[in-house]
Formats: C-alpha cells, structure tokens, sequence
C-alpha cells in the first residue's frame, strides 16, 4: 500500500514531468525504465532508492527531495585558462523574455533560454497560475498564456527566491483588475524598493499597495501617459513597457534604461506588433495595440555580464582565453576601462546575433601587466559601465599595480561582499556600504569560503579562487547556480580544476 509520503513525492514528479512537457513514455526512456513503472511511480505505489531520485532529478532538471546538503565547489587554483568559450544567452534577458510572452494570447517561442535556477522557478510560477509550457529540445520554450490566471494558486515558495516576480506587474493588469503577487526574493543586497515600477505603472493606471507578504494590485483600465521614470531601471523600464504594449495609445517613457534586457523586449514587442521609437537611447515611445495574437519566435541575445566574467577569469589567472559571441555595445565601456588598466585585449570583426538585432564580436584576452585604474570604477546607465559588471573589477584590481577605488553605488551594500576576497589573501579596504579599495597585486591563496547570497559576487570568489595557490571550497554555490549555466564544467573544459563536492 502506498504511504503518504509515496503519494506526495509521486505527485510532484508527475507535475515536474508535465511541467517539462514530458510523456510518460518519454520519461520512462530518459530514465531507462518502462511505461508501466513510470505509472506506478507517480501513484506513489513503487519504493524509490536515492540513487533513482537522484537520477529523476537530474531527468526533470529538478531537485526531488532535499537532505539538506549544500552544493560546493572545490577548487584546485593557479593554473591559467585556454582556448575558446562562447558566451552564453542572457539570463536577465530570458526571464523578461518569458514574462513578455504573456502579453500574447498565441503561442510565443523562445529560443535559446539558459538552463538555470532562476528559470526553472519562474516556470514553476507559470504552471501554478494555469500558463502552457512546451519544451522545444534543450533550450527553446512555447509559452501560452491561458484565458484566466488562477492567481490563487500561485507557487510562493517559488515566487519567493526571486526578483523577476515583479515582472508580472506590467502583464498581469492585461489580465485581471485586481490581483496580488507574492513579494520578490533573489540577491540579498539591503533594501530593494519597487518605487520605481510602482511610479511607472501608476502613471498608467495601476495601483499598488505593499503589504507584509504581498503586493495588491487593481485599476479601473490603463491609459496611454507620459512617464518619468523615477530612477534608470531596466525592470522597471520593462514593467513600463508591458503595460504600455496593449493600451493602444501612444506612451512616452522618458529617463529609461537602454541596457541589453530593455533592448531584447523592446525587439519581442515588435515582433508582436507594437511599433517602438527610440530603442536604444533613454526615451521610448510605445505604440501600443489593443490584442496581441500572434505566434512569435524569437531568440535570447547574448550576456554581456558572462561575457565579462570570462574575461576577469582570464586576466586575473594571466591566461590567453577566447570569448566569442560578446555583445559589443554592451562591453564597450568596460572594454576602454580595462585597457587603461594594462589588459591586452583584441576585437574581432562585428557580426550579428540569432536576434538579427544584437551585434557580436569575439574577445581575446591575453596575459597582462596591470595597474590600478586611474580614476573609480563606478557604474552609470547604459552606455556607462554595466552595474552587474562592476564587481569583476574587484578580483582583476587585486592583480594590478597599484589601489583602485571601486564605487558601487547602484545595490546598497554589495560591496560589502568584495571584502570576502581578503580571506584569499586579497587587500581589500571597505570605505562605506559601497566604496572599496583594492590594492595589488597581492598573491592570492586558497581558502574556504561560505558563497556570498548574491550572484556576482559570489562569481567574484570564485574567478579569484581560480587564481588562488593551492585547494579552496567554495561552500554553497545555489546563488551561482541561479545565474550561471554548467558553470564548472564549463570552466574546467578551459584547464580549471573544479570538483563538484555534492549534487543539487
């Protein structure tokens, strides 16, 4: 007879089968079983060993219990990097790509959509309010909204551990008059206010309300408006444009955003059939229309933040490395930044992305004599210094001549966490919540280290261990996972030494 606990585990694998838009004849070949047993296994009358969960999790790309054992990375450092890498698609701009696709009644196909943690919570979102997931081989997605969200029923446990929850508030009021989100979760970097998408969308019509644990939401109809955004953010930017899509009147989004993830949905949009002024620069005029039906294809753009890490990994382990499929507009700034810093770097001719839009080149980095920057290292609105990118500069200063002064003003208290490289042997001084100074070169050296809760910086301890002497662990690696793709492996097939300590 079947136990409760068999119910409930055979339960949440038949949705995470449905979920990834699996049959059961599908699923029982991926794990090399029958139909029949399959059928059983989801009635919770068959006993699993935890090596068969583990391969149903590693199957569904999911986790399906939890014996509270922490992912870590051990690292072997001090050996230089080679060869090529390509830059994988964006995950900022896939997640907004995939809110985006709500706007349409039709089928919209997204390709190229990175298999990550963040991801795979925000289509977890999806299936408990009704929307269709198809999977479409490794990396494309069909996303169908239906004719009513069950709000109700929305996964906030899976809401709860990110922030692109917040990008149902310029979709939703399509939607419904009333509804309500969880509060968003992801990087614990100080207060995050949504002053900004709650500005944005009140000029359009929408009201929101804060309370403990969720944001209220109601209207009486959305009208075309001038906005003036109230700070340069790119989801609220975003926000912005997906209310302003299906008013169809003309609206004005002055002091927005033009980074890479605004760029890729203004680019969705049009492919839906709203006409956009101005993208690319810091004011949009949207026209919008009335229904979007319509099925849409459309390709991820290229992460010009991973691109970077590639580069600070290969500057600060003085090795010869390759990125290919850079972003170029997106990488300009920091590219001049590094140059004046020493890096030898060389630029490929231009060429265009899947997108058709976005234009790409290939980056090589070759080993360097660096110094400190001669004025900060700060971010600005795009075209300045992406403000994601900001903290690679942390580990490439501790290998130059010299104190840089790095402000990251953007995220209260993320510079706190460049500290964390001191325990590797870096120089590393903390002004305030958000200026550092980094003096170098300093020999960095093994450690272990509990990973950072948010994600660059957590990247940033782990570029500097590649270059540290000797064996580090980095300890609990779930807020790299959320953002970076295979990341081990993708290193080690470059000469790192990482091992992978325990399985997710």
């Amino acid at each position: 007879m079947a136990t409760d606990a068999q119910r409930t585990i055979g339960t949440f694998i038949k949705e995470l089968r449905t979920r990834r838009a699996m049959t059961q004849r599908q699923f029982a070949e991926a794990l090399g079983t029958s139909q029949s047993a399959v059928v059983r296994m989801e009635k919770g009358e068959q006993n699993l060993s935890t090596a068969q969960l583990t391969k149903i999790s590693d199957v569904l790309h999911h986790k399906i219990v939890s014996i509270n054992k922490s992912t870590d990375f051990q690292i072997e450092g001090g050996h230089t990097l080679s060869g090529s890498v390509a830059t994988n698609t964006s995950k900022n701009g896939a997640l907004m790509l995939l809110c985006g696709a709500l706007l349409n009644t039709a089928p919209t196909t997204i390709h190229g959509v990175p298999d990550i943690e963040e991801v795979r919570r925000l289509l977890e979102v999806f299936a408990s309010i009704g929307v269709r997931v198809a999977r479409i081989g490794e990396a494309s997605l069909c996303i169908t909204p239906p004719a009513h969200m069950a709000l109700d029923a929305i996964d906030t446990r899976a809401a709860a551990k990110m922030r692109t929850t917040l990008m149902l508030l310029g979709v939703l009021p399509h939607y419904e008059r009333s509804f309500a989100i969880p509060h968003a979760g992801g990087c614990t970097m100080g207060e995050r206010t949504i002053a900004a998408h709650k500005h944005a969308l009140a000029a359009l019509g929408l009201t929101i309300e804060t309370h403990d644990t969720h944001y209220a939401c109601s209207h009486e109809g959305l009208s075309a408006a001038e906005i003036v955004m109230y700070e340069a953010s790119d989801t609220a930017t975003i926000n912005a444009l997906f209310a302003a899509a299906r008013i169809p009147e003309k609206t004005i989004i002055k002091y927005c955003t033009a980074n890479y993830q605004v760029q890729d949905v203004c680019f969705l949009l049009e492919r839906f059939g709203v006409r956009i002024e101005g993208i690319g620069t810091t004011t949009l005029t949207v026209h919008g229309v009335e229904r979007i039906e319509r099925e849409v294809e459309h390709h991820v753009s290229e992460d010009p933040i991973e691109s970077m890490m590639f580069i600070a990994a290969a500057l600060v382990t003085g090795s010869t490395l390759t990125v290919t499929r850079c972003p170029r507009d997106f990488l300009e700034m920091e590219i001049l930044k590094l140059r004046t810093m020493g890096a030898r770097m060389s630029v490929g001719e231009p060429y265009p992305a899947r997108n058709e839009k976005t234009v790409l080149v290939d980056i090589t980095v070759h080993p360097s004599e660096l110094v400190a920057s001669p004025v900060k290292i700060h971010p600005l609105p795009y075209p300045g210094l992406n403000s994601d990118n900001i903290p690679f500069f942390a580990p490439i200063a501790t290998q130059a001549e010299g104190t840089t002064l790095i402000h990251d003003w953007a995220w209260e208290g993320r510079a706190i966490y460049f500290t964390e490289l001191n325990r590797l042997g870096a120089d590393v001084k903390l002004a305030d919540p958000h200026r550092v100074f980094v003096a170098g070169p300093t020999r960095l050296k093994a450690a272990q280290v509990v990973c950072p809760p948010a994600l660059r910086p957590a990247v940033v301890v782990l570029i500097a261990m590649l270059a540290a002497e000797g064996t580090s662990v980095l300890r609990n690696v779930y807020s790299i996972a959320r953002g970076y793709e295979r990341i081990a492996e993708r290193l080690n097939a470059l000469g790192a030494r990482i091992t992978v300590l325990s399985e997710m």
